[in-house]
């Protein structure tokens, strides 16, 4: 039963769900932003905070339930209703013009005569106090100044509520604490603040209340002063994690007497820094960590995708960093992507000529229109391995369902008998059955001896397969675990930062 209205809050939302096709994504929320208030809004990745936040922004349109401001009912649905309502969103990654003036972005799009707006701009900068020169091109901003930007677009169109999404994830320890200060600026002046983190430190610095959302349902909120960082992940995590215990390994890997195949020193790049870890062969390492924690350029640029800015890479012994992805294809190390749609399928090209894709050029098929038989025939061997429902090897990628599909692209990756194996978010996007055919795949690589980098933000993922876990916190491993100490509390605390009192092996 949802609660009373509360007239004198700047935001009150009631019984809000909305569903994707027979995924119900929220669950029946209510929420309230007092004037002056900083409420955290938590969860883990697939929690329904982006889809909550995009039914108040009018981005989306609630299947039902209600939104009211200071206690009025508003009928949402577009973002220009949203934006008249006075709520203003500063995504995480600002979106700004950048050969405009900071001026110019700025005051873009309001119908007023330009004299009174730049008077009114001049006199608003003044009374929050915020020093910025405004012919400055946008280009030439640090990611914090272009918050600023993106918080004065909002407070010039008289925003009483702002939602900032992330908003210290590309920023530096100072410029945080110059975030926090305006942050603190705009409570004062009773502007409703909805702050999302990942960051459970952060939700202790700045936050008045905290809601977090699991699984589309509010699972804990109130006050700050009454919870403690461990009640915070109590809450992040389903009902039974703490029942949960390490699973037993089918096949332990023997570290003592083994040598690492992969071994990543002191790596530096965009979004992480001073990386060290070793995975070795027959060894599932599992990479867990929220959205924005760096794991996603971590791998891109362990594979040669993004510039490496320090350390060393080496496969087999052999220094491999900053190889292109070609060549570090052909040493033995592949990848399947996060995002199969857009960065693995071809998508107006058979299943075979997706399945062996990698192979072009190689002796193993040849160019893209030899050796036709060879190409099927490998293509039909993970067909049977991998159970993949298809009808034909020249049916397009596109007739497979989402589940078969991902089956394709793991055989593509398997193709070129690689040493390593690195898997962005193996089961994004399918379904339960689907995603036990490809931890068999996965079980199946350990067994074969292949070293399996496995990211993923599902944790009872993690537990069910990773012989041993790292956690990546704001582009640095703050915690390793040994098979027996996987669980999902303890991966949960460490992707938020709370890092448990033991020693990690590196």
């Amino acid at each position: 039963m949802s609660q009373p209205i509360d007239a004198g809050a700047r935001l009150s939302v009631r019984s809000i769900t909305k569903a994707f096709g027979s995924n119900v994504v929220l669950k029946g929320i209510d929420m309230d932003v007092q004037p002056g208030s900083v409420v955290a809004l938590i969860g883990g990745n697939g929690a329904g905070k982006s889809t909550l936040v995009k039914i108040i922004m009018g981005i989306y349109t609630a299947d039902s339930g209600e939104i009211y401001m200071e206690g009025k009912p508003c009928r949402l649905g577009k973002p220009a209703a949203s934006l008249a309502a006075g709520i203003y969103l500063v995504p995480q990654e600002p979106m700004l013009f950048p050969n405009m003036t900071v001026e110019q972005n700025i005051l873009m799009g309001i119908d007023e005569n330009p004299i009174s707006l730049r008077r009114r701009l001049n006199d608003l900068l003044g009374h929050l106090g915020w020093k910025l020169d405004l012919t400055r091109k946008a280009a030439t901003l640090s990611i914090a100044e272009q918050q600023l930007v993106e918080l004065l677009r909002g407070l010039m169109r008289d925003a009483r509520l702002l939602i900032l999404d992330e908003p210290t994830s590309s920023l530096t320890f100072n410029e945080v604490d110059s975030l926090f200060k305006i942050v603190r600026d705009l409570r004062a002046k009773g502007i409703g603040i909805i702050y999302i983190t990942h960051r459970l430190t952060e939700v202790f610095d700045i936050a008045d209340e905290v809601l977090i959302m699991r699984d589309g349902v509010i699972t804990l909120s109130g006050p700050v002063k009454q919870f403690t960082r461990e009640m915070l992940v109590a809450g992040l995590l389903p009902p039974d994690a703490q029942l949960r215990s390490a699973k037993a390994a089918s096949h332990p890997v023997d570290y003592a007497n083994t040598e690492p195949v992969l071994v990543v020193d002191k790596l530096t790049g965009y979004g992480f820094k001073d990386v060290s870890f070793k995975v070795y062969p027959g060894e599932i390492l599992g990479l867990a960590g929220v959205v924005g924690a760096g794991r996603t350029e971590l791998i891109s640029t362990i594979f040669g995708r993004d510039k490496v800015l320090g350390g060393k890479v080496y496969l087999d012994g052999k220094d491999v960093t900053g190889h292109k992805t070609s060549q570090i294809l052909r040493e033995g190390i592949n990848f399947v992507p996060e995002d199969r749609h857009y960065h693995g399928l071809f998508k107006i090209r058979s299943i075979s000529s997706n399945t062996t894709s990698a192979l072009l050029g190689t002796t193993e098929i040849g160019s893209v229109n030899m050796n036709r038989r060879k190409q099927n025939a490998i293509a039909q061997k993970y067909v049977d391995d991998f159970r993949t429902k298809i009808v034909s090897l020249e049916d397009l990628i596109g007739s497979l369902s989402g589940g078969n599909q991902q089956k394709v692209v793991i055989a593509r990756a398997l193709s070129t008998k690689p040493k390593v194996v690195i898997l962005d978010e193996p089961t994004r996007g399918i379904d339960a059955a689907a995603r036990s055919d490809v931890y068999r795949i996965i079980e199946q690589l350990k067994n074969a001896g292949v070293a399996v980098l496995m990211v993923s933000s599902d944790m009872e993922e993690v537990v069910e397969l990773a012989d041993r876990a790292i956690t990546v916190y704001q582009g640095r491993i703050n915690a390793e675990f040994l098979h027996e100490e996987i669980t999902q509390d303890a991966l949960t605390a460490a992707s938020f930062g709370i890092v448990p009192g033991k020693g990690a092996r590196q």
